[in-house]
């Protein structure tokens, strides 16, 4: 029983109970290297001895023959021997068996569902504790600069005005002109079936300014300045920026997070006031086209009737609370980020889902509290 290849050879002899396979020749993984298992047609033995015999070369073609043979070998229960073989090829052939024989757990078909509770519950636990640590932080700063400590520069802060309110204003006049236009199409359909087309102007009013105003002004700018405040922390945090801070013992919140959230927290009000004019503005201008056909001038005083300081009051809290919002989740997410150039990512993906979330639960929690005080 022998087989003689160009290059790696294998010839098979029957000692007893044990078969001896004697290897030579030149291994290389570029060419064919023989099967123990095929060349074998008695498999009644005991023990297999591998020899060396005039190998001139190998390299792993002859650590996967010998990982083919003890796995063939193992399989009938028997035992092997190596002998004379090259001590790495040997070492390389234990390393590829074991994970050979390592066992693959089976994937069931469906999720345990009190694991993937207890695993949703522990994540959720974990992300209000890192949020209640941000906003207690976050108060502790205030507390030093009002006391004169805090390392905060309002050069940093007035340029984040800058790029959360002059420069977002082109996209949340766009978005809000085109919400307008939707309330005032929509409310139209519903009112000229009673024939109070004028009602139009109350519907948008009221909708614009206390709802959707504040509310298209703070989702654009979570999309928009939420994940550039991510992307800048996480990348400064993959860059080992924040950790130099730290050092030289400058607060990372006072430095970077708390001038963040004091652009929003005053830009978010007159962004929600400019997005209210301009939804207001969209309404007006479908009420005036057919067939509707209602004035400008007529559209404007009807609004008056139905709109007060009480309805702006309240848009402005929400605009103003949402910011904050929008503030935390982006910096939370920024400074959660891990140090490569996929963290980054996922954190400003990460900042958007939660600062939305975060405004519509707390805009639900505001449309509770105000129906109770009667606003």
């Amino acid at each position: 029983m022998n087989e003689t290849t160009p290059l790696a050879r294998v010839q098979l002899f029957v000692e007893g109970h044990t078969l001896v396979a004697r290897i030579g020749g030149e291994w290389r993984i570029t060419e064919s290297r023989p099967v123990l298992s095929a060349l074998v047609t008695d498999q009644r033995f005991s023990r297999l001895r591998v020899v060396a015999d005039d190998l001139t070369g190998w390299d792993s073609s002859l650590a996967l023959f010998m990982r083919e043979a003890a796995g063939w070998a193992d399989t009938l229960g028997m035992q092997v021997e190596w002998v004379g073989l090259p001590a790495g090829a040997t070492k390389l052939t234990a390393l590829l068996s074991q994970k050979f024989t390592k066992p693959v757990e089976p994937k069931s078909a469906l999720p345990n569902p009190f694991k993937v509770v207890g695993l949703v519950t522990f994540s959720l636990w974990g992300e209000t504790k890192d949020l209640a640590g941000l906003v207690g932080e976050c108060a502790y700063s205030v507390g030093r600069f009002f006391r004169g400590t805090a390392q905060f520069r309002w050069r940093d802060c007035l340029l984040e005005m800058q790029q959360c309110g002059a420069m977002a204003l082109p996209i949340v006049g766009l978005v809000s002109f085109l919400v307008g236009i939707t309330l005032a199409y929509t409310g139209s359909i519903v009112v000229r079936q009673y024939g109070g087309d004028i009602w139009v102007a109350d519907m948008v009013g009221l909708a614009v300014i206390r709802e959707m105003g504040p509310m298209m002004a703070a989702i654009v700018l979570a999309g928009r300045t939420g994940a550039a405040f991510a992307a800048t922390l996480g990348n400064m945090k993959a860059n080992e920026e924040i950790d130099a801070l730290s050092t030289l013992g400058v607060s990372p919140i006072d430095f970077l997070v708390m001038p963040r959230m004091v652009a929003l927290f005053f830009m978010m009000p007159f962004l929600a006031l400019y997005s209210d004019c301009l939804g207001l503005l969209g309404g007006m201008t479908i009420a005036a086209l057919p067939p509707l056909n209602i004035p400008p001038n007529l559209y404007w005083s009807e609004t008056q009737t139905i709109v007060d300081l009480s309805d702006i009051n309240t848009g402005l809290i929400k605009a103003a609370v949402f910011g904050l919002l929008i503030g935390l989740a982006g910096c939370l997410r920024g400074l959660q980020a891990d140090r490569s150039a996929v963290g980054v990512g996922v954190a400003a993906t990460r900042a958007v889902v939660t600062a939305i979330l975060l405004i519509i639960v707390f805009d639900s929690l505001f449309a509770v509290i105000f129906n109770s005080l009667g606003w």
